[in-house]
């Protein structure tokens, strides 16, 4: 059965700053990109909308999901920490609010939706799903100047 191969990446100039998101999809022989921008945000904010909008664009939630991403932050997120946040009312080991807590709430209910094998990849080393989602990222913050 196809998967569909999901590659993310999330940027900011300025942390907080301008940031902007890329999202390479592709299912069989079909491919979409999206992007996008926001101000007065950070580079973590940005790795998360990546993944959430990425996720948001599938319809099916039967298809299996290869999602890659650059960002530890996003991967240990996910798979490691949220059930311990979860458990502890969004709240860290130290009892702290969770940074970015609406993101991740997001981010878990899409998570949940859908059959996502999450994967890490090296930034900027070659990989061409990283590259493309790193370029998108970066136009997303040229086009606000």
């Amino acid at each position: 059965m196809d998967k569909i191969i999901i590659y993310t990446d999330g940027g900011c100039r300025g942390n907080p700053g301008i940031g902007g998101w890329g999202v390479w999809l592709r299912y069989g022989d079909h491919d979409k990109k999206l992007k996008g921008v926001e101000k007065g945000t950070t580079n973590n904010q940005m790795e998360l909308m990546a993944a959430i909008k990425a996720l948001e664009a599938i319809k099916s939630s039967t298809i299996s999901i290869d999602l890659f991403t650059d960002s530890k932050y996003v991967m240990h997120g996910i798979n490691d920490w949220i059930v311990g946040w979860k458990a502890k009312d969004w709240k860290t080991a130290n009892r702290k609010p969770v940074k970015n807590v609406a993101l991740w709430k997001r981010l878990d209910a899409l998570n949940e939706q859908h059959n996502v094998d999450w994967h890490w990849v090296k930034g900027h080393s070659g990989n061409e799903g990283n590259d493309i989602a790193d370029e998108l990222a970066n136009q997303a913050m040229d086009e606000m100047g």
